[in-house]
């Protein structure tokens, strides 16, 4: 399951993604409808769900804030809201990578991809790691 932030609605990422990826595409919203949903309350919700892969522009507030965890995945895109666009090839691209292929290999990282390098922490481990772009 890929889960969108909510500053991505109204942007046909959805609809994108759904072109190229088999499962389930939401939105942080749909997961607790009708309220507010913090950033902070974000890794609770996602706990709740079945592996999710959540993707967000507002690396601000979860790189190196959030803490890994084996439930799920944090993607932050180093992007500008114009730019926005650009994620759903660039998720693609970085699925397909052979360190991140399945979601067993995903689970317990955050993300942080710009358009030099891709880095990540991992459950347990504060060090950032990077993955060569190529």
């Amino acid at each position: 399951m890929i889960v969108l932030d909510e500053q991505l609605l109204g942007r046909d990422l959805d609809r994108l993604i759904m072109q190229w990826y088999r499962g389930t595409v939401r939105f942080i919203t749909d997961l607790r409808p009708h309220t507010i949903i913090k950033d902070d309350g974000i890794p609770e919700l996602l706990c709740q769900q079945p592996q999710p892969t959540f993707v967000t522009i507002n690396e601000r507030d979860f790189w190196r804030k959030t803490l890994a965890n084996r439930q799920y995945c944090i993607v932050c895109f180093s992007l500008s809201d114009s730019q926005v666009h650009e994620i759903s090839d660039s998720l693609r691209s970085l699925l397909r990578r052979p360190e991140l292929r399945t979601k067993a290999q995903r689970m317990g990282k955050v993300i942080r991809i710009t358009s030099r390098e891709v880095r990540y922490y991992s459950v347990g481990h504060r060090r950032e790691n990077m993955i060569p772009l190529v």
